[in-house]
C-alpha cells in the first residue's frame, strides 16, 4: 500500500492559491481513478483505492501546511507504511510555472509541509513530486519575505489553473506511473501483499 499526500491549506480562502497545488492535483488524481475523499481521520481528508493496480491512500493534512507532517505521521503508524511507500505532491516556488519534478529524497527546500513531514516523521527517504509555480519579479521582490508568502497564499490565474490542469497534473500522473512500476518491479515473483 502505497500513502499519497496532496500538501495545502485547508479553508475556502485558500482553494485556488498556488500553495495549494498539491490539494488540486490530488483531487484530480482522485477524480480520475475514482476515488472518493469524502472520509476524515487522523486530522485529514482521505480516500482509500487503487492506483496503477496498487492499493492507495489519499491524504489531505488539514493542519494547515507548517504542521502537515502531524497528519503524515499518524497515517504512517496506522498503516505501518514504509517511507518509501510514501509520496508526497507538494508546490516549488523555485522551479518554473507548470514545471513537475520528482525526488526521491533529501532536505526540505524551505518548504514548511516537507519541513514538518521530516521533523514529525523523522525521515527524509520518501517520495517528492514537485509542481512548479514560479517565483514573483525581481521588481516586485522589495520585500522578500511578504513577497513570497503573498506569491505563494495568492490565487492562480485562470491560464495557470488551466496549465495545472492540463500539463502538470499529465506529468504528475507520469511520475507516478514511474514510482508505481519501481516498487511493483522490486516485488519478489509470487507476492501478493499490497
Amino acid at each position: 500500500m502505497k500513502l499519497l499526500v496532496g500538501l495545502g491549506n485547508p479553508g475556502s480562502r485558500y482553494i485556488k492559491t498556488r500553495h495549494n497545488a498539491g490539494f488540486l492535483v490530488l483531487d484530480l488524481i482522485a477524480e480520475e481513478f475514482g476515488i472518493a475523499l469524502n472520509r476524515k481521520l487522523f486530522d485529514a481528508v482521505y480516500g482509500e483505492g487503487l492506483l496503477f493496480q496498487e492499493p492507495v491512500v489519499l491524504v489531505k493534512p488539514q493542519t494547515f501546511m507548517n504542521h502537515s507532517g502531524r497528519s503524515v505521521k499518524q497515517w504512517l503508524h496506522y498503516y505501518k507504511i514504509p517511507p518509501q511507500d510514501v509520496i508526497v505532491i507538494h508546490d516549488d516556488i523555485d522551479m518554473n510555472s507548470a514545471s513537475v519534478k520528482m525526488k526521491t529524497s533529501g532536505g526540505h527546500g524551505g518548504h514548511n509541509g516537507i519541513r514538518s513531514i521530516i521533523e514529525e516523521t523523522g525521515h527524509s527517504d520518501f517520495f517528492r513530486i514537485k509542481l512548479g509555480v514560479g517565483k514573483p519579479s525581481s521588481e516586485d521582490a522589495f520585500d522578500k519575505e511578504n513577497t513570497v508568502a503573498n506569491w505563494v497564499l495568492g490565487a492562480f490565474s485562470e491560464p495557470e489553473l488551466v496549465d495545472l490542469r492540463d500539463t502538470m497534473f499529465k506529468e504528475t500522473k507520469l511520475r507516478l506511473q514511474e514510482i508505481f512500476k519501481q516498487s511493483q518491479a522490486k516485488k519478489p515473483k509470487g507476492d501478493t501483499r499490497a
